[in-house]
């Protein structure tokens, strides 16, 4: 799959010294969902803005579709649409025509059935003659996704496009993304709910301090990184975890009825019949055992504590 979105060596530096990107390099293959994970200051709307175009890099190039973003701006800008975290729209408008307007920014003809289409999508089309006043939060943020995808872009950046919003439109919203998708768009997001990232996403980018940490295949990332953890349940509480028991660096629940033991799904071995005979042998009779699987929640958080 090649890419249609390539950043190399970028980086963005201010007047104060503070580097918001550090020679970032990154390869964006066509077709796919990438998201872009990361704390707040990490350096994902710069990023996702340098490569609209938004924000001037100090070193570096960026090309989409082949395009220089510098001196091919209007081509490589022509094949995005980017739905930013504010929302800022113009309040005596209808929504229609505010949609119409964004699409003939890019020189696209008029084209009433393809908005009407994705007005309806985004649960929208009633309110197509409403002025964007009267509408609400949540009805905002649609427009500003119906407005990004007016022009029938191939690359879509959606920036935290659910922050904030109801539980109805992260449906929709997802919704309109597999059709996107399935259309052959990349799409690149930036949220907070790491659970949909884990759910939609084909890849995986996390930064932090203006760095991308990796860049890696969901389900290799939680397959390599992943651990799992054998909750053993005791029959009886215990204060403290035996010493001969110190090499399976075991953890005691709060209430001391259970103990928690990690390990590598990808190890050869796992240990724990040998821990659970060793168990036994201490006086620490089990009631009843579970196993869990480390998240992308737990993934991510594990990598970002290493670079604070």
């Amino acid at each position: 799959m090649t890419a249609i979105v390539s950043v190399r060596n970028l980086r963005k530096a201010y007047d104060t010294g503070f580097e918001a990107l550090k020679s970032v390099n990154l390869d964006i293959k066509e077709g796919e969902i990438l998201a872009l994970l990361g704390p707040n200051g990490a350096g994902k709307t710069t990023l996702i803005s340098t490569i609209c175009g938004i924000t001037v890099p100090t070193s570096g190039t960026v090309t989409v579709g082949g395009h220089d973003i510098g001196s091919g701006y209007r081509a490589a800008r022509g094949l995005i649409g980017l739905v930013p975290q504010e929302i800022n729209l113009e309040p005596f408008e209808t929504v229609i025509n505010s949609v119409r307007f964004s699409r003939g920014l890019f020189g696209k003809p008029r084209n009433d059935a393809y908005l009407d289409k994705i007005l309806k999508q985004l649960s929208l089309f009633d309110k197509k003659d409403s002025k964007i006043m009267t509408l609400s939060g949540g009805m905002k943020r649609r427009v500003l996704i119906a407005k990004a995808l007016s022009h029938e872009p191939r690359v879509l950046f959606l920036d935290e496009p659910t922050a904030g919003v109801d539980v109805e439109l992260r449906k929709d919203m997802w919704a309109v993304v597999a059709e996107l998708k399935a259309a052959g768009v990349t799409i690149i997001l930036t949220t907070h709910y790491i659970e949909e990232a884990e759910a939609i996403a084909d890849r995986i980018g996390v930064i932090s301090k203006g760095e991308i940490l990796l860049v890696q295949d969901k389900d290799e990332l939680l397959a390599q990184m992943g651990k799992k953890q054998l909750v053993v349940e005791l029959q009886e509480p215990v204060a403290a975890i035996p010493d001969v028991l110190k090499s399976y660096d075991l953890d005691l629940a709060d209430d001391g009825r259970s103990v928690i033991y990690t390990y590598e799904t990808t190890g050869e071995r796992t240990g724990i019949v040998t821990l659970l005979s060793d168990l036994q042998k201490a006086g620490l009779n089990m009631a009843d055992m579970k196993t869990q699987q480390s998240s992308l929640e737990d993934i991510f958080v594990g990598l970002v504590k290493e670079t604070a």
